[in-house]
């Protein structure tokens, strides 16, 4: 039986062929979770599809891809009893796609899903693409043109998980974005905080609440730009803390007053703060909702970085004509 592992370090260890296999696309079902992967090298495989329903198909598609078989693809029917025991709502087809990576994009790919950055992977019939890091700055390998670092980019501002079918010089790609969990940090302890953690929780989203400034600091070097600074405090210790998540990836916001904002503002200003740092801090943080209560307010807050994450101008829905959700 082949060992298992997890896909990053089986990617990240990988030293020969890599084969992974994904659903390409599927039909009933129910809902299932976006960007599974089975990774298969000579030394065993990692990674399992729709509760391991199809690992017949996956082990005899790796063994093309890795038997010398650039890409694969095969189309597989799960009945109701197969379904349900892999824990599916229902019956369905499945596509499957097995493709080739070498072992740069394999080690790229790997160090990133382990590490907790976004990545992507996109396969078509003339290759793979990985594209890692906070800004996707990271890459191996191409599929053709530019369609996929460009899509790429739009998924990750909405920041979330997704999977995608891509027309590149007339031939179906296939993109996987992995986006890591937000995390909040929370910078001040009381009622608001608490608000704001339970609707983050709401979102699948992990906070942290900090109080001391060195902890604080601490903290705030290790988020990504999946992560979310609320800054509740407003001592002028923390400034600091505030200044250098402004000058990272994160998403760096300060709750107070208008005039806690102005004072706060001239002061990092006097630290040195550019103007486009000063306008990385959103402050005061949360979208004008007319909140009241703390829970009400943590609403607005993430209701901002979600807009932000998305590259969204709040409207109602209503008072717009484009598609909703993209």
């Amino acid at each position: 039986m082949d060992e298992q592992m997890t896909p990053g370090a089986e990617l990240t260890g990988a030293t020969d062929a890599v084969c992974v296999v994904r659903v390409s696309d599927r039909s009933g079902l129910g809902s299932v979770t976006s960007g599974e992967l089975v990774v298969r090298t000579a030394r065993g495989s990692a990674g399992e599809l729709l509760g391991g329903a199809l690992d017949t198909a996956v082990a005899e598609l790796a063994g093309e891809v890795l038997g010398g078989t650039p890409v694969a693809g095969r189309t597989v029917a799960l009945g109701e009893d197969a379904a349900v025991a892999a824990g599916l709502a229902c019956a369905g087809t499945v596509t499957l796609l097995a493709h080739r990576l070498d072992v740069d994009a394999a080690h790229l790919l790997g160090s990133a899903l382990s590490g907790g950055e976004p990545a992507v992977l996109a396969a078509g019939p003339r290759g793979a693409r990985v594209l890692v890091g906070a800004a996707l700055e990271r890459s191996a390998g191409s599929v053709g043109g530019t369609a996929v670092d460009e899509r790429a980019g739009q998924l990750l501002r909405r920041g979330v998980s997704a999977t995608e079918h891509l027309e590149v010089d007339g031939e179906d790609v296939l993109l996987d974005l992995w986006v890591p969990v937000p995390r909040v940090l929370l910078v001040g302890a009381g009622v608001l905080g608490a608000a704001i953690a339970a609707q983050a929780a709401m979102l699948g989203w992990t906070s942290e609440t900090v109080t001391a400034v060195a902890e604080t600091e601490a903290a705030v070097a290790t988020l990504t730009a999946a992560d979310v600074l609320v800054l509740l405090d407003h001592s002028p210790d923390f400034d600091g803390a505030l200044l250098a998540c402004a000058r990272g990836p994160a998403f760096a916001g300060a709750l107070g007053s208008r005039h806690t904002q102005s004072a706060r503002r001239d002061r990092l200003t006097a630290a040195g703060a550019s103007e486009a740092e000063l306008d990385r801090v959103r402050g005061p943080v949360g979208l004008d909702l007319g909140a009241r209560t703390p829970a009400e307010t943590a609403v607005s807050v993430v209701a901002e970085v979600l807009a932000r994450r998305g590259g969204r101008t709040p409207a109602a829905l209503g008072a717009t004509a484009g598609r909703i959700g993209v």
